[in-house]
């Protein structure tokens, strides 16, 4: 792996390619301008190529240093994104949370306007995953996964007991009555769950039916879904990703069997540490919502 140049560097870089002057740089970083010069000529030399045309009137960007600025401008930026999650983790005003990215879109979001307004003291930092193997966050309060339970040293509420079942669009619903109709339409499944097609079709009382071969997959049931909204084929969804879409209308069920689902949602706190305002609000909160959907 290539060694990165020092820091204050690329920060010295940085600041002089927005400004386009050693000098303003120099006062924006309260360094020297002979600083920031030779601070470029260092970076230049260690990558072996100019960054910067000096002119008369201010600087110029080549095209090496303009292909280089947004890569090290976006490097600060996930460096003070990071850093502002870590440091606010003591806040017990911030939360800071690590959602599987299905859970956040389709169970969170929706009802995210009554937990800001019950909360408004809470400042919220999400972050978004699709599997549990996925960087558990250090940082994060909570965290709220998708998988069997099964997470070395960490131990999870069960929030979810769903089922699994064919959506789509109602559009395409009105042209399936039965199995063989299902089959002449487009499926789509999802990678790396525990239950598929050829489960759901296996698990049918009519064994007289097995699931076509061609299946499309995605990763998430965040494109899989947004597939069947568009119309392009019936998907495999449970409760937690479906209800809200199936409330508004947007997605139908076109056949009734469910088959109950192996994995879940699980909530996982941390604990051992100092009790934290923010994540105590919305471990509660999220048990009375989980509650109450299933007393609806």
């Amino acid at each position: 792996m290539a060694r990165l140049p020092p820091l204050h560097w690329l920060r010295a870089f940085e600041a002089s390619a927005r400004a386009l002057s050693f000098t303003n740089a120099a006062l924006e970083l309260n360094m020297t301008q002979s600083a920031v010069s030779q601070q470029i000529k260092s970076l230049e030399n260690a990558l072996g190529c100019s960054l910067f045309v000096r002119r008369v009137r201010g600087l110029e960007l080549t095209n090496e240093g303009r292909g280089y600025l947004p890569t090290v401008q976006a490097a600060f930026a996930t460096l003070e994104e990071g850093t502002s999650v870590l440091t606010g983790r003591n806040d017990p005003n911030v939360l800071a949370l690590h959602v599987n990215l299905s859970f956040a879109v389709f169970w969170l979001t929706p009802r995210l306007a009554g937990f800001l307004a019950e909360f408004p003291w809470i400042q919220l930092h999400v972050a978004t995953s699709i599997w549990p193997e996925e960087k558990p966050s250090a940082s994060a309060q909570v965290e709220i996964v998708f998988g069997q339970g099964k997470w070395e040293s960490r131990l999870g509420t069960r929030l979810t007991q769903d089922h699994v079942f064919p959506v789509c669009s109602p559009a395409l619903a009105s042209r399936i009555s039965s199995l063989q109709d299902l089959c002449s339409q487009r499926l789509i499944d999802l990678s790396g769950t525990l239950q598929s097609w050829d489960s759901w079709f296996d698990a049918q009382p009519d064994q007289g039916v097995s699931a076509p071969v061609l299946i499309h997959r995605a990763s998430t049931w965040a494109v899989s879904l947004e597939w069947a909204l568009e119309g392009l084929g019936v998907a495999l969804a449970h409760d937690t990703v479906a209800n809200h879409l199936i409330r508004s209308g947007r997605l139908v069920r076109p056949l009734p069997f469910a088959l109950p689902m192996k994995e879940g949602y699980y909530l996982i706190a941390p604990q051992g540490g100092p009790p934290h305002a923010a994540a105590e609000a919305f471990r509660g909160w999220v048990l009375r919502e989980m509650a109450g959907s299933v007393a609806a």
